[in-house]
């Protein structure tokens, strides 16, 4: 093998690295943004549902891997079952710290919402452990050509098309469905909204176990991917997905996932190129970047406030 096909080789194995940290890194984002652009507030116990999801996920696969299913019906159910108990608690967190506060100030629900991250997180310790968990690899394997797997793995490729699937879905959820024509009424003028029958409390709560699924069903595939997990998951990639949402323009859909894919190719290059020590360096500096000329993110657009 020549040198400049070695080189290419590396590239595209970097390329799909990054594609699917920015899969995952967009799938959390979209959770962020869909909050943001109904109640313009940022849950910031979105990182720890992603992170309750996934020790979820391991219980329910450790109980299925003796039932004697097969390795896609293991998946299957164990990403339903961990989206159920993620959407439970995108539910709790909305009329638990949320819902009470709604017309208190802005700073109330935040600060309410990182309480609840703490609370997440302590209480995960308390009932698991601090320590690293092995995560089963759920995700079948494919019989693939060598050269092509020597620089793109099958759950790579899995995940990258599973995640471009559910925001596809996402999409027309939110473009084609009642559901979604209640959702952006809502984020465009809640008053009017509520004046013409929209049940905005019940549309409210949908949209945060919405966001939680989304996170649940990204806790479950990297995961399986990376094989372990433990309690502070969740605020690492929730920091970084949240990092993506204002990237792409916080409350843009389509921002969000774009926002998702170049954090996370920024990421993967920049641990292949320089070093792995300098990964956060270089996303982060990104986003002043773009905050320092484009502060309303890739996508975003400028935001009018009603008087």
């Amino acid at each position: 093998m020549s040198e400049n096909t070695e080189i290419l080789f590396y590239f595209i194995e970097l390329f799909g690295s990054g594609l699917t940290r920015g899969s995952i890194y967009a799938l959390l984002a979209l959770g962020y943004t869909l909050v943001y652009g109904i109640i313009g507030l940022i849950n910031f116990a979105h990182g720890e549902v992603y992170m309750v999801g996934a020790f979820v996920g391991l219980i329910a696969a450790g109980i299925l891997s003796i039932s004697g299913f097969g390795l896609v019906t293991i998946l299957l159910l164990t990403v339903v079952f961990a989206m159920i108990y993620a959407a439970a608690y995108g539910f709790t967190i909305e009329r638990v710290a949320y819902k009470p506060l709604r017309h208190a100030s802005r700073l109330a629900p935040l600060i309410s919402a990182i309480g609840m991250s703490i609370f997440l997180r302590e209480y995960v310790i308390l009932v698991q452990t601090q320590a690293f968990v092995a995560f089963p690899n759920l995700i079948p394997t494919f019989n693939f050509p060598e050269d092509i797997r020597s620089f793109i793995e099958p759950t790579e490729l899995v995940i990258i098309a599973a995640s471009v699937i559910i925001m596809i879905f996402l999409v027309f959820l939110i473009q084609r469905t009642k559901v979604g024509r209640a959702m952006r009424s809502i984020a465009q003028d809640r008053e009017m909204a509520m004046l013409l029958g929209v049940n905005v409390n019940q549309i409210i709560s949908m949209t945060f176990m919405l966001g939680s699924l989304l996170a649940a069903f990204g806790a479950i595939l990297i995961a399986s991917h990376i094989g372990q997990i433990n309690y502070n998951i969740g605020f690492i990639v929730g920091i970084k997905s949240f990092t993506a949402a204002v990237l792409g323009g916080i409350g843009n859909i389509r921002g969000a996932a774009l926002g998702g894919l170049v954090l996370g190719l920024t990421e993967s290059f920049a641990t292949g190129y320089v070093s792995s020590d300098y990964e956060d360096v270089f996303a982060f500096s990104i986003l002043v970047l773009i905050l320092i000329f484009k502060p309303t993110g890739i996508l975003g657009k400028e935001r009018s406030e009603k008087v």
